[in-house]
């Protein structure tokens, strides 16, 4: 199983809530806490750059869409709301051991 990591921005403090996709995420069955980093359990993907390609065939109205994972992370700061949209996502690395 894929694991994938996701750094929180330096103004983030608990208690915070996690979203992939608008969906609320849960800590523990879906994910994580490791040193300011979220930790989920499963593959998380994140588009890459637009090659020519992809991108002339857009151009003449030809789809070519790919997963596009997005999290997000909500928090208070003195009673004021904050959001980090779209955090960067780490590549997944392969689970080691049992």
């Amino acid at each position: 199983m894929a694991e994938t990591r996701v750094r929180l921005p330096a103004g983030v403090r608990e208690p915070f809530t996690v979203y992939l996709n608008g969906v609320r995420q849960e800590l523990g069955p879906d994910y994580s806490v490791s040193e300011h980093t979220l930790v989920f359990n499963k593959e998380i993907v994140k588009e890459t750059k637009l090659g020519f390609w992809r991108w002339f065939l857009g151009a003449w109205g030809i789809g070519t869409y790919k997963r596009n994972d997005q999290v997000d992370v909500a928090w208070d700061v003195d009673g004021q709301p904050r959001v980090a949209h779209a955090l960067d996502i780490e590549p997944s690395a392969p689970k080691t051991g049992p």
